[in-house]
């Protein structure tokens, strides 16, 4: 069963900065995709960052400049850095993993979301 475990987030004044973690726990080889997203109240869950097996990243505009998603796949973990923090990225976040399950499928599999809180 393949467990995600995410850290890092809490409360930070407007233009500080968090670093969050998350761990996933499957064969380095499976592991594809992985990407962070955050759910404000009222609101759909949305796409921040995202970075291939092989590094490429992408990222949502209103993140763009600000946040730097990266991965080291010795750990199979996953990070977001998040510099220049507004009030309006106050959200759970969540990350996100996709892993291959077998030889032509893949899961998606999701953390238990870390709460991030920026206040003004």
């Amino acid at each position: 069963q393949v467990q995600l475990v995410e850290s890092g987030g809490g409360l930070v004044q407007a233009g500080g900065s968090l670093r969050l973690s998350c761990v996933a726990s499957a064969r380095t080889s499976s592991i594809r995709a992985m990407g962070w997203y955050r759910q404000a109240p009222g609101k759909q869950r949305e796409l921040v960052a995202g970075i291939t097996s092989r590094g490429s990243t992408d990222y949502a505009d209103f993140v763009k400049g600000r946040f730097t998603i990266s991965r080291d796949n010795a750990k199979n973990t996953v990070y977001l850095q998040m510099n220049s923090l507004k009030p309006e990225d106050t959200a759970v976040y969540y990350c996100n993993v996709n892993i291959m399950t077998s030889v032509v499928r893949s899961t998606d599999y999701w953390g238990q979301g870390t709460q991030v809180t920026v206040s003004s």
